[in-house]
């Protein structure tokens, strides 16, 4: 089953999963040595990153590592970019009112 990437990134565990994870690659144990929940809700906080194609599994001799799959952080990050854009543009607008308030204050003055 595939899941929704901002269905996985809504939850605050796996948003901080995924900033551990973006450091190096983690095994579930060293994972959850950084939460105050239990081994199974991580195995199930990991299988859906995985599952959103977050994460990515590495099996290396006994271990699983999981390490960030930045390329769907990208397509975050590209909905995300719209946004952006928004605000930037207000912002810019903001400016513009300001500066001509200042420039009318200014000419009050005079």
């Amino acid at each position: 089953m595939r899941r929704d990437i901002f269905q996985a990134i809504a939850d605050p565990t796996r948003r901080a999963i995924l900033v551990l994870v973006a450091v190096q690659a983690m095994t579930p144990n060293a994972i959850v040595e950084h939460f105050d929940i239990t081994r199974q809700s991580i195995s199930k906080h990991l299988r859906i990153l995985s599952e959103c194609d977050l994460l990515a599994p590495k099996q290396e001799g006994r271990e699983i590592y999981y390490e960030l799959k930045i390329d769907k952080i990208k397509e975050i990050d590209t909905w995300l970019d719209q946004f952006r854009k928004i605000m930037q543009e207000s912002f810019q607008q903001l400016d513009g009112v300001l500066h001509t308030l200042k420039n009318k204050k200014n000419e009050l003055a005079i």
